[in-house]
């Protein structure tokens, strides 16, 4: 715990403090002035933070003023410099506000492109599972099987390069709307990968939501020859071949989801995969 002090105040704490003790406070002697400069940290917003121990001292010193001229001075809590800032930036950002809101406020998924499986209620209830650090970043389309055709590979092709969570959406012949958000972009790997925060989700006619249960870490394992999210129980939550074409889903034990699609075994109808544009 310590107090701020503003750049400004400092000089002229500085300036007290060569009148003061000049023969402390010299240019020759610059180690031993940062070390009675009692300074902790510099803060963002140009303040000195001092820590509060040392507080007595230095308001003993200020009450001491050698120059009535001089304006007054305050003192002032670290947590008040940061709402100072906090203030001042939301102030400098107000004309440049997104159009989104806070976690908790129902915020919307904001995406760069129209997107042809999902609606803004869809948006909304996807929006309140995702991580909270990824709130309010626009999502960007990275693969479509309307504009890039069906192949696992030209998927995996369009994330090569990425480090962002993806969104992968799918809709099945049945009309049926669903998918999973994982932590990793899609590829190919010996092991799986992912954390926690990867889940399944299914709409039509409500939305469900499945996390990570904890029995396994079987999150996303991307081969050549199919994508496979969630294993365990009575196969994988979300299975999909190379083209793309034929899926499966099934209860599965790292998210403890019922099937996600009409049938366990369906056929894919439509696909997006989005990701978070940094």
């Amino acid at each position: 715990m310590g107090v701020a002090y503003s750049v400004g105040e400092v000089d002229h704490l500085y300036t007290f403090f060569v009148q003061w003790s000049p023969d402390i406070y010299t240019k020759g002697n610059k180690k031993n002035r940062q070390r009675r400069f009692l300074v902790k940290e510099k803060h963002p917003n140009h303040y000195l933070v001092v820590e509060k121990k040392k507080v007595a001292v230095i308001n003993k010193l200020l009450g001491h003023s050698v120059n009535p001229t001089d304006k007054n001075w305050e003192i002032i809590r670290v947590n008040d410099s940061k709402r100072r800032l906090s203030l001042c930036s939301s102030e400098d950002s107000e004309a440049e506000e997104p159009e989104y809101q806070e976690e908790g406020d129902d915020a919307l998924l904001v995406l760069s492109n129209h997107s042809r499986l999902l609606e803004d209620h869809d948006l909304e209830q996807l929006a309140a599972h995702m991580p909270a650090r990824i709130h309010g970043n626009p999502w960007q389309l990275v693969y479509s099987t309307a504009i890039h055709g069906s192949s696992l590979k030209t998927l995996y092709r369009n994330m090569a390069g990425l480090d962002s969570p993806v969104l992968l959406v799918i809709k099945d012949v049945h009309k049926k709307v669903f998918g999973a958000f994982s932590t990793d972009p899609f590829r190919v790997s010996k092991y799986y990968y992912g954390t926690g925060e990867t889940f399944l989700f299914s709409f039509n006619p409500d939305f469900q939501a499945y996390r990570w249960s904890g029995e396994n870490s079987y999150f996303v394992n991307g081969k050549l020859e199919s994508l496979q999210i969630g294993g365990g129980g009575d196969g994988f939550g979300l299975w999909l071949d190379a083209d793309l074409y034929h899926g499966a889903s099934f209860s599965c034990h790292t998210f403890h989801n019922a099937p996600l699609s009409t049938q366990k075994d369906f056929i894919v109808q439509d696909l997006e995969v989005w990701t978070v544009q940094n």
